[in-house]
């Protein structure tokens, strides 16, 4: 399946298929800007952290109920208390 739910055909696939054998330019590719989109001022860094299960459920219903990601829900929780010390 692709993104937007639509299947993959046979002819997507013959077709990535022939592009694949004739090679691709690699500084097209290297200047092609991708990835996810910039949150500051340099890469974002990943953290990790454990949660007791009931913060976890807590967290996932904020999540739920702002309509926004865990991760985002995380970066706000952390804004307000950094800045709050």
């Amino acid at each position: 399946m692709l993104r937007d739910d639509s299947p993959v055909t046979e002819e997507m696939v013959e077709a990535l298929a022939d592009e694949a054998e004739r090679g691709y330019d690699v500084e097209e590719i290297q200047r092609r800007r991708g990835g996810r989109p910039a949150m500051g001022t340099a890469p974002a860094g990943v953290e990790s952290v454990r949660l007791d299960p009931e913060l976890k459920r807590d967290l996932l219903l904020r999540a739920a109920e702002e309509h926004i990601s865990v991760s985002e829900v995380i970066r706000r929780a952390l804004r307000r208390y950094v800045k709050a010390s």
